[in-house]
């Protein structure tokens, strides 16, 4: 942590390059982009923040429902995004910055439904799952047979999506085991009531800071280099390995 801070003042420190039409957007997901007094923060965000000093460039990070961010990355110019799973249908429609979170995700629910038990992706087409609206999990259910309306309830954030688990709407929510303690801290319940059921294999992923296609090649390539360099950090090999918050 005091490697990357010193990171960031060293370059705060520097002559940063103002660009006051750049944009920063994402989703509330803890313990990776959080919100304290009014600032996104979180763990993701601290690597976002010192990628943007080191490449000289200040900009304001915007915390939206998951959907609306995508929206907004893919339809403006110079509009940077996080955390986005790198997929083929997603691969020319931005350019690709650098990684800045590690995510096992899978299937949660409420610890007393000791009912629930899957062993395979195709035991959990039983249940009742809330999934974000253009969310990398929810394709991929979609892509696998599962169906709005019938297993699927679409949410705007994962703050409904939990909400909709809480209130005993749906049976599971998608999230990560390592994000359950930060999760349930932001909705106030203790994390005891929260059980990891069932790690999707096929959702083990690096996700990215991601730039919209019309950004400046140029700054592209800024961020580019500032983010290898900020790869190099100790706090940012803890914060990508799959153990970090175990």
């Amino acid at each position: 942590m005091l490697k990357l801070f010193l990171l960031v003042v060293s370059c705060l420190s520097c002559s940063v390059a103002a660009n006051a039409s750049l944009r920063v957007v994402t989703e509330l997901s803890p313990p990776h982009q959080t919100l304290v007094a009014g600032e996104v923060a979180g763990l993701s965000t601290e690597l976002v923040r010192a990628t943007l000093a080191k490449a000289g460039v200040t900009a304001q990070i915007e915390l939206y429902p998951w959907a609306r961010s995508f929206r907004i990355a893919q339809s403006q110019p110079d509009v940077l995004i996080y955390n986005m799973a790198r997929t083929a249908e997603r691969e020319q429609q931005f350019h690709w910055i650098g990684t800045v979170a590690a995510y096992q995700l899978g299937f949660v629910a409420l610890s007393h439904r000791s009912d629930i038990r899957i062993s395979s992706l195709n035991d959990a087409a039983g249940y009742t799952i809330a999934v974000q609206r253009d969310d990398l999990a929810a394709n991929f259910l979609m892509q696998n047979g599962f169906n709005t309306g019938q297993q699927l309830v679409l949410a705007a954030d994962i703050t409904e999506s939990w909400q909709l688990l809480l209130n005993g709407k749906v049976d599971l929510v998608i999230d990560d085991a390592v994000a359950l303690t930060a999760m349930a801290e932001t909705l106030g319940v203790p994390r005891k009531y929260l059980r990891f059921v069932y790690a999707i294999p096929e959702l083990a992923q690096r996700t990215w800071l991601a730039a919209s296609r019309d950004t400046s090649p140029e700054l592209v390539k800024r961020l580019q280099q500032a983010h290898s360099e900020v790869a190099t950090t100790e706090y940012y090999q803890q914060i990508m390995s799959s153990g970090y918050l175990r």
